[in-house]
């Protein structure tokens, strides 16, 4: 059995979690023992539950009512009844790569005495067991963890799989599950979100991403801000500008910032440290600006520019200006 542990987003899965359900199906059919479970929770989990079953659980069970800020305690005993629901015996567990599945994953690992594989790129069953693939040494190499044992745990890293398209025709019955009774011990008194304008970050189709060699903040307010607009996508940022002060946390790209995955990532006056590299792993097409020929940016790219980005963004700038009329 491959379980995919799910906390719905009002009455909808979120990105993530569609991405997840869909490597589940995949193993599934390439021979993985299923079948392909979703345990959803929140309080839209039976709406969200349909859903599942269109992008290829062949059983959805459901623990409505739970807010998706509760104790994640809670929240973990909930998925726990549903793994025992499911006949839990031995399987494999997927948790999605967005903050809940990062913090559900060893909590599930702990309780059921399983081996667990974070932020994980790849995952294969080979000989009976799960083989699960994670950047190490900050995206220089590839680490291959086996799971032994009956139960594994495995967190996807956000964006490392294509969430597949939904199946109209696929449907099914979504069992609904009580809630797991306990007291809260710990509570959500306020969430505050950091509203950003124009395109989000992960969603966005191209990123153009500045760092430590643009000087200062203003780059990121005019020249970047207008390229991405022109380009249709967001501004980024490495952490060397973010620890500058230049840009707020919510840009900053790498492995202690967000993942990406555009279709273009264009980096400007980034060095390319391994930290920034692997939060763009999932990059389709980089190009670097920089004046450092040497910089390991370029190792990533595969369109360099050397020279000064106050001369070769604002080109850049007007020859799309002038496409675009």
């Amino acid at each position: 059995m491959v379980l995919v542990a799910l906390v719905a987003e009002g009455e909808t899965l979120p990105r993530p979690g569609r991405e997840a359900l869909s490597l589940a199906r995949t193993l599934v059919d390439g021979g993985a023992p299923g079948p392909v479970v979703a345990a959803v929770t929140g309080p839209g989990a039976v709406q969200a539950g349909g859903e599942a079953f269109a992008l290829g659980a062949d059983r959805v069970l459901a623990v409505p009512g739970r807010e998706a800020t509760a104790d994640r305690k809670l929240l973990v005993d909930d998925l726990l009844a549903a793994w025992e629901q499911a006949g839990g015996q031995e399987g494999l567990i997927l948790c999605p790569g967005d903050e809940a599945g990062r913090e559900l994953a060893p909590r599930l690992a702990f309780r059921l005495g399983a081996g667990v594989a974070s932020e994980v790129v790849r995952v294969r069953w080979e000989g009976g067991r799960v083989l699960a693939e994670r950047p190490a040494y900050g995206g220089k190499a590839v680490a291959t963890v086996a799971l032994p044992g009956p139960v594994g745990v495995v967190q996807v890293k956000d964006r490392a799989f294509e969430a597949a398209s939904p199946e109209p025709g696929r449907t099914g019955q979504v069992e609904e599950l009580p809630a797991a009774a306990g007291p809260e011990r710990l509570r959500v008194v306020e969430e505050v979100r950091e509203e950003a304008g124009g395109v989000p970050l992960e969603e966005a189709p191209v990123v153009v991403a500045g760092g430590r060699g643009l000087g200062g903040p203003e780059p990121f307010q005019e020249e970047l801000a207008e390229l991405a607009r022109l380009l249709g996508g967001a501004v980024g940022a490495s952490l060397a500008a973010v620890d500058a002060g230049w840009v707020p946390p919510a840009l900053q790209v790498g492995q202690t910032g967000k993942s990406v995955a555009p279709e273009l990532y264009l980096a400007v006056g980034i060095s390319g440290a391994s930290q920034h590299l692997a939060g763009i792993t999932g990059a389709k097409h980089v190009v670097a600006i920089n004046k450092d020929r040497e910089a390991p940016i370029f190792r990533r790219a595969e369109l360099g520019v050397v020279g000064d980005w106050r001369e070769i963004v604002p080109a850049l700038i007007d020859a799309v200006r002038a496409l675009r009329s």
